[in-house]
């Protein structure tokens, strides 16, 4: 019996390891975004409604534009969710969740392998976006906590679960210019 728990803890030490080694890359999620589509200081912003702080970032386009995965990996939930309306989730490199809220429709096939030219569904209003302008709603968090990012902000200690999507965007029109 411990020969095989050891077997097992080994197997799943080593996917975790694993997880953390693969590369991530990241792409603008909407079609034809720049930099222009979302705000700079939107990120953690607060406050914010029911969620109280903002924990990702807005992009901004016109409704029934498509909505690509950032990054590769397997879309873990679809479906409808109160705040954020039709919502995609997808397990990426580095054990981190991208979330994507707000979408008209989701194209995509739960428990789908996704590359980054993968739709996921287009820009929408639903969710708590309903009367809102058409946007895409996208965040980064992680499942393994990043105790040093924790801060004595409002809800602070939620920062060791997330991370700030906008640099990652900013890289892909730093890239090009």
């Amino acid at each position: 019996m411990k020969i095989k728990f050891k077997k097992l803890l080994l197997v799943i030490l080593t996917i975790l390891v694993l997880g953390f080694l693969i590369p991530q890359s990241l792409k603008m999620p909407v079609k034809d975004a720049t930099i222009k589509s979302y705000s700079q200081d939107s990120y953690w912003f607060f406050p914010w409604g029911k969620s109280v702080t903002h924990k990702g970032v807005d992009i901004f386009a016109k409704k029934g534009t498509p909505v690509y995965s950032s990054t590769y990996g397997i879309v873990i939930f679809k479906g409808q969710i109160e705040m954020g309306g039709n919502v995609v989730l997808v397990l990426g490199p580095k054990w981190r969740l991208h979330y994507y809220a707000h979408l008209d429709r989701i194209t995509t096939k739960q428990f789908s392998f996704i590359t980054m030219n993968s739709q996921l569904g287009t820009v929408g209003t639903t969710g708590n976006a309903v009367g809102k302008l058409a946007h895409l709603h996208y965040t980064i968090r992680t499942i393994i906590p990043y105790l040093w990012r924790f801060d004595r902000t409002h809800q602070g200690w939620k920062k060791m679960f997330y991370l700030n999507p906008i640099p990652y965007l900013n890289q892909n029109f730093s890239k090009t210019n």
